[in-house]
């Protein structure tokens, strides 16, 4: 259960902003990012968390963010600066080795340069998480973790290579695993996370988001195949024929693939949640794959009708779905909270900045 004086108040874990309040917030950040070129967004990224953790009220206190926008812009600049050499030396090498007839050593420079990004990719989810953590506090305590993720990392890469090897029949294997090795390595406060999440209900809609393409493929191969077979047809047969190639196409790129996607994604973070626990605390989430369609059909339907302007509140609106989709559940003594002992990192989410990943 949770804490008794808030169990009679409300929800353990509740988001109390409210789209007016945030609309001056969203105004300034798009103006000063088109003034300075983009280069604003990392202070604008600093405004936007200080709002919404000032907003999400857990138990009997809010969140507070203590990044700076400062520190997220050197962090950036400093990896882009160690990943420059690695894509300069991908850029000019790899078409000099292509034309001086060394296919082979030009196809193992690729193989091992793809074989690094992944490695890193994996680095940068583990960091991006750390730091969140290390700038988020709730009574005076921030979270983190002394684990600088190089570890993870060779993890990430392996458990990858393995889902790719085995053509993705791995991946809900590879993706639990992920889950369960990045949160027991953080912490908050004095509590230690653990998280113990399986493949077992998974399984069942992997398998539909696994099957459903190629079927649909193997429709579109039937039906090419159908047309090329009978060159007589008529026109308005071809016609036909070509039509529906093309709209099962369009039906499996931009609807089916996406959809199962989203139902089995929808279903990972409901488990995942459930097999996390801070202490004594632990987690619940309860958004369903319609949920998440509400909010990405929204989110969309923002951007398009405000002409761009509702990207500013795709970080507003992600946030508070988050929020309000979760449930926390069990006891704190607030008499036993202790600051955290782990290290705050210094250099921010310059990974995950890099290669576009979340902390999640």
């Amino acid at each position: 259960m949770t804490n008794p004086h808030v169990a009679e108040e409300g929800r353990a874990i509740e988001f109390t902003g409210n789209w007016r309040e945030y609309l001056p917030i969203a105004v300034t950040n798009v103006l000063l990012m088109i003034v300075t070129l983009g280069v604003y967004r990392f202070w604008a990224t600093a405004r936007q968390r200080r709002y919404l953790w000032s907003r999400t009220h857990v138990i009997d206190d809010s969140l507070e963010w203590s990044g700076t926008g400062k520190e997220m812009f050197l962090g950036f600049l400093l990896i882009i600066l160690i990943l420059l050499p690695f894509f300069l030396f991908i850029q000019f090498l790899f078409p000099a080795l292509v034309a001086r007839g060394m296919e082979v050593a030009a196809g193992i420079v690729l193989f091992l340069f793809y074989v690094v990004i992944l490695y890193l990719t994996g680095v940068a989810r583990f960091r991006a998480l750390r730091y969140r953590l290390s700038r988020t506090w709730w009574h005076g305590i921030r979270g983190g973790s002394d684990n600088p993720g190089w570890r993870y990392g060779a993890e990430y890469l392996g458990r990858h290579a393995l889902s790719i090897m085995t053509v993705f029949i791995m991946f809900p294997w590879a993706s639990t695993r992920m889950w369960n090795s990045r949160w027991r390595s953080m912490s908050f406060g004095p509590s230690q996370f653990d998280a113990d999440l399986t493949a077992e209900g998974l399984k069942g809609r992997w398998a539909l988001l696994y099957c459903v393409p190629p079927a649909l493929f193997l429709i579109v191969g039937l039906l090419t195949m159908a047309a090329a077979g009978n060159p007589g047809e008529d026109a308005a047969g071809a016609r036909l024929t070509i039509f529906g190639v093309i709209f099962i196409v369009f039906l499996m790129i931009y609807v089916a693939i996406p959809l199962l996607t989203l139902h089995w994604f929808a279903k990972f973070y409901r488990h995942a949640a459930e097999a996390t626990r801070l202490g004594d605390l632990e987690f619940g989430f309860d958004a369903r794959t319609r949920d998440w369609l509400k909010l990405f059909l929204g989110n969309i339907g923002l951007a398009i009708i405000t002409l761009g302007f509702g990207l500013a509140f795709w970080g507003y609106r992600n946030w508070a779905f988050m929020v309000r989709h979760t449930h926390l559940y069990g006891v704190v003594d607030l008499a036993q909270l202790t600051q955290s002992t782990v290290s705050a990192p210094a250099e921010a989410e310059g990974w995950a900045d890099a290669f576009d990943v979340g902390a999640i």
